[in-house]
């Protein structure tokens, strides 16, 4: 078996628009394709007795063991990696059931699809099932408790942490989008300038003064203190004699920590004489150089969380212990507690797995134990000194039982630091009375306090704390989202993106957009290039200054990742035509037609798909879509319009000469063509189809008629503002034209222009695009052959995986088979192919470059216009 690619969908797909998540494997069985499951000699019983948990995939068969029954009776080896490849990442502790193997129209390659919930383990699960897959077969020894730990351990690494991860969840439930910035755990809600960060659980709305008072527990304490909140008793120290003065001053036992500390690291609780203070000392300045020493307060450990000034929950916290049984060491207690099903590794499940390290081992030696010490019966051994949850610590839920009088301490507290969500850390026998009452005192306060034992205590009922989070970021009406046109198809999709974005920044909104040429933010070109997929989708979503998107989004980016977003207001559909038919298992245009309708699978229930009627594969799908329909034509009897009419729907149609929206049979007319300069005096068909598009997308987001009007009329098509469509430079003998047709449907839009210019001489500068099919390229130069006068073939630059010779021999067979006899020459170089055609051209010459790749000839051409201009100067 070969794995020829693997592919990591994020976004809405070809497999499925709401499980965006999925591994795309495109595995070639080679020889294996011959031999299924039930033509391995003992396949069923070495893959069962390897991962037996297998059982409970029910596979077709709708009963446990249903896969195994597949197997049985024979099945293709890319169905069986898909279902290990699930498994593994299940005993993992990611729990995914999607999956799809198809075969591609190549015999014995698959695409093997399954879902993920952390992409790097997506990815090597793929990698591993093969590998599983060939061990199986040749019934070699195979690792798989390795194999589980490893990603256990790539899980760990890239996951969100457990509080960042329920905020995310939370947020996913009420339908707000989120970009994971960076690799760690800073998260982006929402859209443009409707956005909220949040990192862990310090949010975009948290005040860095109060993190630094937080972080200083000496400042906390002091200003805690003068608010009269009971705290205890003590004094920063830097050295020996410090520690002895504040010792004689409070007294034994005391709390060393670090003034700057967290997570309980560089703590000695409970410490009872100087020898033990001396080294608690030095333990602590690891961290930091000043040190806090405090009173130790005797009772129970408490945690409450305070969300936007309100007491949300409360735990009382135990650390990691074991409780002897009279028989078992401490080594072996500790073993059976780690089989709890509640306990795994990091924070896979409830509780962490109790790992015995140096803080372990000095509790013991205080005890006089070791870990082949066993305690007697119902004693209670503590193995960590402070109730972290990550070391193994329990949490028991108490915020029923928390007294009012501590629940307004609580809020006073999150507003005396100003923390908006704040963890408040309380020693105290009981919450259940007030803490001046219990003797109790509050030790620390907390920025960024962790969620998990509020979201999964070990006891008591848990709390859903990640949704105040959320309400505080997004209270009731403020939205998250910003309006997002998407626009797909085969030609004419940047255009008519340019013009909406025109339309939409006309009317006061900033907007970013996406096309085949680079990302604009406001008209500024922030990156250069072809810009379609979901990364550029993403750069525009992730802005806080947009508020309105307008992506163009091609089918290649949708291919290899998905959207760059999970719904859309309004798709426009352009078309559905040849082109890159062949690659990617894409064969026929119902395949395309797949691609592309995930853009429109993609808009809201209440949004709108557009679609051109005057193409027979964009109205296939206008029955199937979950969404409302509107439909463009430049034919106002197309019978669609007249079908949409009859029913009362709106529709927009170019009539008269004139761009025209219908609600049923009244006609709301916007403007001539003649007078949109895009539409080239109304002369070029194509560009009005765009405009069509546009303005029944526009209209249909709600922008007024008179809007939309004066901002067509105000896009004027120029190589700057709409490079390499229909961009027409002007001589003195001749005329240059410059556009990104490069498939037989954008030829023939071509050709139709040209049958409305004068021109003694129509030569046409041409290329075969080396990824497209033999067919596409010829039925190019058949066009070319009806169009120009002159043709000059030359070289793109990137012929991907074809020779010159087999493209340029493709087009001269098309341009032969046309019905006229035209002239054509081979000049592999662009620039000197343009420079041949402008020194040949004679008064009246229009001159045709087609390519998909514009920019040299731009420059060229401004180049040459410059000079002309420059002479012209001389001599006047």
């Amino acid at each position: 078996m070969k794995i020829e690619k693997i592919q990591v969908l994020k976004g809405p797909n070809i497999w499925s628009i709401r499980r965006t998540k999925l591994i795309q494997m495109r595995l070639n069985l080679e020889e294996l394709e011959e031999y299924p499951t039930n033509k391995i000699d003992g396949f069923r019983e070495r893959i069962e007795n390897l991962i037996p948990s297998l059982i409970s995939h029910r596979c077709s068969e709708g009963v446990e063991g249903g896969f195994f029954s597949r197997i049985e009776s024979g099945t293709w080896m890319g169905h069986v990696i898909e279902h290990i490849a699930l498994e593994i990442q299940t005993l993992a502790g990611m729990d995914t059931g999607f999956g799809r193997t198809r075969e591609t129209k190549t015999k014995g390659i698959y695409n093997v699809v399954f879902s993920y919930l952390e992409a790097k383990a997506g990815v090597f699960a793929a990698e591993e099932s093969v590998a599983i897959a060939e061990a199986l077969i040749e019934n070699k020894d195979y690792d798989i408790d390795g194999c589980i730990q490893k990603l256990k351990e790539i899980r760990e690494r890239e996951r969100l942490g457990p509080s960042t991860g329920s905020i995310v969840e939370e947020a996913t439930s009420r339908n707000i989008p989120w970009i994971r910035l960076g690799k760690n755990s800073l998260v982006q809600l929402g859209y443009g300038k409707n956005q909220q960060r949040f990192q862990a659980t310090i949010t975009g709305l948290t005040s860095s003064i109060a993190v630094d008072i937080a972080c200083n527990k000496e400042l906390t304490k002091i200003m805690l203190g003068d608010a009269a909140i009971p705290v205890p008793s003590g004094d920063l120290v830097v050295d020996k004699e410090d520690l002895e003065y504040v010792i004689k001053k409070i007294g034994y036992p005391i709390v060393i920590k670090p003034l700057d500390g967290n997570h309980g690291k560089g703590s000695s609780i409970n410490v009872n004489d100087f020898e033990t203070a001396l080294v608690g000392l030095e333990h602590a300045q690891q961290y930091g150089k000043k040190v806090i020493v405090e009173k130790y307060i005797t009772g129970f450990d408490f945690r409450v969380l305070v969300i936007d000034h309100k007491m949300i929950a409360a735990a009382r916290r135990v650390p990691a212990h074991v409780v002897g049984d009279g028989k078992k060491n401490i080594q072996e207690l500790i073993d059976t507690e780690n089989r709890d099903p509640r306990r795994g590794y990091g924070h896979e499940n409830v509780l962490t797995e109790i790992l015995v390290d140096k803080d372990t081992n000095e509790l013991l030696e205080k005890l006089n134990y070791t870990l082949e010490t066993i305690p007697q019966k119902g004693e209670i051994i503590y193995l960590k000194s402070t109730a972290n949850l990550s070391t193994g610590g329990t949490s028991i839920d108490v915020t029923e039982m928390v007294h009012p009088e501590n629940v307004m301490m609580a809020e006073r507290i999150s507003r005396i630091i100003g923390l908006d969500v704040c963890g408040i850390d309380i020693m105290a026998e009981n919450l259940t009375q007030p803490l001046k009452d219990s003797g109790g005192a509050v030790l620390e306060v907390n920025a960024a306090p962790g969620f998990r034992m509020h979201l999964a205590p070990s006891e008591g009922l848990p709390r859903n704390v990640a949704a105040p989070v959320v309400d505080m970021l997004y209270p009731q009406g403020k939205e998250f989202r910003i309006p997002i046109i998407a626009v797909t198809g085969t030609n004419g999709k940047t255009t008519t993106t340019r013009i909406i974005s025109h339309i939409v920044k006309n009317n006061g909104y900033r907007v970013g957009f996406t096309t085949s040429d680079g990302i604009y933010i406001q008209n500024t070109m922030l990156s250069k290039g072809d810009t379609t997929g979901p990364i550029s989708a993403e750069f525009v979503l992730k802005d806080p200054t947009v508020e309105f998107a307008v992506l163009e989004t091609a089918r290649g980016g949708i291919l290899r990742s998905g959207l760059g977003f999970n719904t859309c207001d309004i798709g426009v559909l352009t078309n559905i035509k040849e082109d890159h038919l062949g690659i990617s298992d894409i064969h026929s245009l119902k395949d395309l037609t797949r691609v592309k309708r995930v853009v429109l699978d993609s808009i809201k229930k209440s949004g709108w798909a557009v679609l051109n009627a005057d193409d027979e594969y964009s109205m296939r799908i206008a029955d199937d879509l979950d969404c409302k329909v509107a439909v463009f034509s430049l034919d106002e009897k197309n019978p669609y319009i007249k079908k949409a009419s009859k029913e009362g729907k709106i529709t927009c149609v170019y009539e008269e000469g004139f761009i025209t929206i219908k609600k049923g049979d009244w006609k709301i007319r916007i403007e001539r063509a003649i007078l949109i300069p895009i539409t080239m005096e109304g002369k070029a068909k194509f560009m009005i189809s765009n405009v069509l598009a546009a303005t029944l997308a526009c209209f249909l987001y709600g922008f007024k008629i008179e809007d939309i009007a004066l901002a067509l009329k105000t896009f004027i098509p120029s190589a700057e503002l709409t490079p390499g469509r229909l961009n027409i430079f002007k001589f003195k003998k001749f005329k240059v034209l410059i556009d990104f047709a490069h498939n037989p449907a954008g030829y023939e839009a071509i050709e139709d222009y040209l049958k409305s210019v004068d021109a003694t001489k129509k030569i046409g500068i041409i290329s075969g695009v080396g990824d497209r099919r033999d067919e596409d390229i010829r039925e190019c130069g058949k066009i070319a052959g009806r169009m120009f006068d002159y043709i000059i073939i030359r070289n793109e630059k990137h012929l991907r995986g074809r020779t010159e010779e087999e493209i340029n021999s493709l087009i001269i067979d098309g341009i032969n088979s046309s019905e006229r006899h035209v002239t054509y020459e081979c000049i592999p170089k662009e620039i000197e192919a343009l420079k041949h055609a402008m020194n040949m051209a004679e008064e009246g010459t229009y001159i045709t470059a087609l390519s998909d790749v514009v920019s040299n000839a731009i420059e060229l051409v401004q180049e040459y216009q410059l000079k002309e201009m420059q002479e012209t100067q001389n001599l006047s």
